[in-house]
């Protein structure tokens, strides 16, 4: 089986990033082929500073290799480096229908927000249906929020290979497991869109003041607190093991405690979980040129196999010079 998965280099990594996705994705390195890149093309859609998209592809493809992604065992590319993709993206995009893409909830979503709904924006999902199609993917992981994206996906491999013949293998979504809740340090969703992260990569003190002041609510200490609907007890779920969240569920039970102990004690913990990957992130930041390696090594790779795919499609298609 051959997973894959993008992530765009919009921002550094945030704890709703790791846990609800980059953990998820370390893992299934072990299990599967997998190809994971550094989505630069589809971060064009939204940041157009140039020193700023290529700085945030670098400290991607650092933060990456640094939280455990093997090298030996996925290949980790940059998006734009492996051309292939966009040509594909081209002969997908020839026979998708426009009706296909106005109903996508995502471009619906950002234009009821006041978004520019540019063609970038529209046409996000054929880009991300080459990404997938292109490596001749079985799993993607997604959130929720992309399923659609996979049917669409499948919509036009299915349409492709009904014009052209059985070119294009057809992919499923994996879910990723949410049940792990990621709030951010207003309580909401963890979000860069809601200005509530806290970075994985932050300086101690700086990530220490942000958690001292999550918002809370203002109940008496004596008080008993469920800990099941409380925001800072679930994030301080994330990082211990069963004993240690349910001696702490009890002590919300029971009462008789300021919501400042518990914000020390996540601080804590959370410096503990991310210390050696912040080690590991600083040992790779100063050798960008192995980083530069790694990436050449993924990028040669991706190209051989999205070529092959690419070949597949022009023949098809009558493309092909000969």
């Amino acid at each position: 089986m051959r997973v894959l998965s993008g992530i765009q280099p919009t921002g550094r990594f945030h704890w709703g990033n790791y846990f609800g996705a980059i953990r998820q994705y370390i893992d299934l390195q072990d299990e599967d082929e997998a190809y994971y890149f550094i989505a630069n093309l589809h971060a064009l859609t939204t940041v157009r500073d140039a020193e700023q998209l290529k700085q945030a592809t670098l400290d991607a493809a650092i933060d990456l290799l640094a939280l455990g992604l093997d090298p030996e065992r996925a290949v980790l590319f940059v998006q734009s480096d492996v051309p292939e993709v966009s040509e594909l993206c081209w002969l997908l995009i020839t026979g998708t229908p426009m009706g296909l893409l106005e109903r996508c909830h995502a471009y619906k979503e950002k234009k009821a927000k006041g978004v520019v709904a540019d063609a970038g924006l529209f046409a996000y999902p054929v880009l991300m249906a080459a990404d997938i199609l292109a490596y001749d993917s079985d799993l993607v992981p997604v959130g929720e929020d992309q399923v659609q994206h996979i049917e669409v996906c499948r919509d036009l491999a299915r349409s492709f290979n009904h014009q052209y013949g059985n070119v294009f293998s057809t992919p499923q979504a994996k879910l990723l497991d949410t049940s792990a809740r990621v709030p951010g340090t207003d309580g909401d969703k963890m979000s860069k869109s809601y200005n509530n992260t806290i970075e994985i990569f932050e300086e101690p003190k700086a990530m220490r003041k942000k958690i001292m002041r999550i918002t809370t609510d203002s109940r008496p200490m004596d008080e008993p607190k469920d800990p099941e609907t409380d925001h800072l007890f679930q994030l301080y779920s994330l990082f211990v093991d069963d004993e240690k969240r349910e001696a702490m569920a009890n002590t919300y039970r029971k009462g008789g405690f300021g919501y400042g102990m518990v914000k020390k004690k996540l601080a804590d913990v959370a410096e503990r979980y991310f210390a050696p990957v912040r080690e590991r992130r600083q040992e790779l930041a100063s050798d960008p040129e192995r980083v530069q390696r790694i990436l050449d090594d993924g990028m040669r790779k991706a190209r051989r196999k999205a070529g092959e795919v690419l070949r597949r499609a022009q023949e098809a298609c009558g493309l092909a010079r000969h």
